[in-house]
């Protein structure tokens, strides 16, 4: 259904993207039990596969929609996404932010060219002041993974890891707002070779495993979590693809994020975050069913504070 679309997705957005490297160590293979390949969405442009979905939607929009901007609220990733992207594509941007975002975020955000507007830390408030900037600069609204052109952008990262690996028996993502994991599901349904989507979750912002289970969208009361990309809830356009393509999710401790995290800085040597350690973890919690698979691994980004490590 989606096929074509992630093609043209891809040859859209391939001049403003990079196609990022993927990565293996023999360590890592012999611990796991499994062949492992780290798709390094780190070192994506802006440090995340945002940068895929942001480009996808602006490039998207209308030449009206374009010259009156857009705005998204995020206080990580998807607002350095759409930001550069905005930037890149000569597009005006506003980015929502609640006003204990980090600091080193904010000015990220402004570097790219941005305008930042704080609220507070609520999404009733970062949703109010989303509307307002429509009403009043006529920009249009793009959401960070609830959107169907967001979720086809982020696939671009599973499609390119199979042309590199086409013979994956799995692939692990971490779920947050479900727009990466959406689009993995959407790549590996089209250009996979009987291609599993695992999802790994932390224990302590599981609304995906719950929704999953009871068959509507669930959200989390206790937020608790060093993945703090995962904070966010799935959304209408993605829970569909999400149900009905996704093998399953695994949930991971705190102490299992650190852990892989760990691993990845000390073997791979990169730099990722800890949202992007989760699928690693949720692979080293139940290796047995997955022992000498070819196993694809998403890196979702690096923008980690580096003097606030978790290890």
């Amino acid at each position: 259904m989606y096929k074509q679309e992630l093609i043209n997705t891809h040859t859209r957005i391939k001049p403003y993207i990079h196609n990022t490297p993927v990565l293996t160590s023999r360590l890592i293979n012999k611990v796991a039990g499994a062949n492992l390949y780290f798709k390094c969405e780190n070192f994506q442009r802006m440090g995340a596969f945002k940068m895929r979905g942001a480009t996808n939607a602006i490039m998207q929009l209308s030449e009206s929609e374009k010259h009156h901007g857009v705005v998204t609220h995020s206080s990580g990733n998807f607002a350095q996404a759409l930001a550069l992207a905005a930037k890149e594509l000569g597009v005006k941007s506003y980015i929502v932010m609640p006003n204990n975002a980090p600091e080193v975020k904010k000015k990220a955000v402004k570097d790219y060219g941005a305008s930042i507007i704080e609220c507070e830390p609520t999404l009733e408030a970062r949703e109010k002041a989303s509307k307002e900037i429509q009403e009043t600069k006529g920009a249009t609204f793009i959401h960070p993974s609830n959107d169907i052109a967001v979720i086809l952008g982020q696939g671009t990262a599973t499609k390119e890891l199979l042309e590199q690996q086409p013979n994956l028996d799995y692939i692990f993502a971490p779920v947050g707002g479900g727009g990466l994991v959406a689009g993995t599901i959407l790549a590996a349904t089209h250009f996979g070779k009987d291609c599993k989507i695992i999802g790994g979750e932390p224990f302590e912002v599981d609304d995906a495993y719950r929704s999953l289970q009871s068959g509507k969208i669930e959200s989390n009361n206790s937020t608790h979590t060093l993945a703090d990309g995962l904070k966010t809830q799935l959304g209408e356009h993605n829970f569909p693809i999400i149900r009905e393509g996704i093998e399953r999710i695994i949930r991971v401790t705190e102490a299992e994020i650190i852990h892989a995290m760990k691993m990845m800085w000390e073997r791979l040597k990169i730099v990722c975050e800890p949202s992007s350690a989760v699928a690693f973890a949720a692979l080293l919690r139940e290796k047995d069913p997955f022992k000498s698979k070819n196993i694809g691994i998403i890196v979702s980004g690096g923008n980690v504070d580096l003097t606030n490590l978790p290890f």
